[in-house]
């Protein structure tokens, strides 16, 4: 059976060190289960069975809009098992030619980290770009809740799913982490996703079960959140469950094929 994570996070050489380190401070982690290269990701999820990955990065200034998305571009065309999003900022000027750039390229989403990024996730400087996401079919991924800050509260983040109903918004970490119960009242939405990612490591099972009841089987996705976690420990987590093999079929792979028009 193939298998595709849904959250990989990825970093050019220069810098994945740095930003993996930045990642476990801005978390707390002791330790990171890997670094945020490209060989670590595809070392980690080969063990594991996964087949597939949705890779992207963050851009926390408007200057690294159009060089991560360079990266995340060449490296998916490098690369068949990979998938990409791009990113954007709030106060990136030309989003047009950027997001036409992705789309041309074969990137069909964006990802968006309020929390790193310093911004609402429903700012009014980015609903032009909700706007012209949504006109091109294309989707955004985001992060979504943190106890800490109001960037990316699950209520925001329905806000943005609202006033854009035709805009496929995937809401990650079962769409609040350590907001869970509030993403769970306020996201189950028609057009919002969500993935498992960071959801056992920093809330154990309770959330993941009530995710599992409280979202359309067909609206959840597998992800790692790579480089924050192991792909086999993350899978043995989601396996323990027990869940019947067509939902857990749906979770590992089918459900995020039908989502990006991947054939089965």
């Amino acid at each position: 059976m193939r298998i595709i994570d849904t959250h990989a996070h990825i970093f050019p050489p220069k810098v994945e060190r740095v930003a993996t380190e930045a990642i476990r401070t801005f978390y707390d982690i002791d330790e990171m289960r890997h670094a945020g290269s490209i060989e670590d990701l595809l070392a980690s999820g080969e063990r594991a069975g996964v087949t597939d990955y949705l890779v992207f990065s963050t851009a926390t200034t408007p200057v690294q809009v159009p060089k991560i998305n360079d990266f995340i571009i060449s490296t998916c065309a490098g690369n068949g098992r990979f998938l990409g999003a791009g990113t954007l900022h709030r106060d990136f000027g030309d989003f047009e030619a950027e997001i036409d750039k992705l789309q041309r390229s074969g990137v069909q989403g964006v990802k968006f980290h309020p929390d790193f990024q310093k911004f609402n996730i429903d700012d009014e400087l980015l609903m032009p770009m909700f706007a012209e996401l949504q006109r091109r079919g294309m989707f955004v991924i985001t992060h979504s809740g943190d106890y800490r800050y109001t960037y990316s509260h699950p209520e925001r983040v329905a806000r943005v799913a609202k006033l854009f109903p035709r805009l496929r918004v995937i809401a990650a970490h079962f769409g609040g982490w350590s907001q869970w119960e509030i993403a769970r009242r306020e996201l189950v939405l028609p057009n919002v996703y969500v993935d498992t990612s960071s959801t056992f490591g920093f809330g154990g099972i309770e959330p993941v079960l009530a995710g599992l009841k409280a979202f359309d089987d067909g609206h959840i996705f597998f992800g790692c959140d790579f480089p924050m976690w192991d792909h086999g420990e993350e899978l043995d987590m989601l396996r323990s469950l027990r869940l019947p093999d067509s939902l857990l079929e749906g979770i590992l792979y089918n459900n995020f094929a039908g989502f990006y028009a991947l054939r089965l």
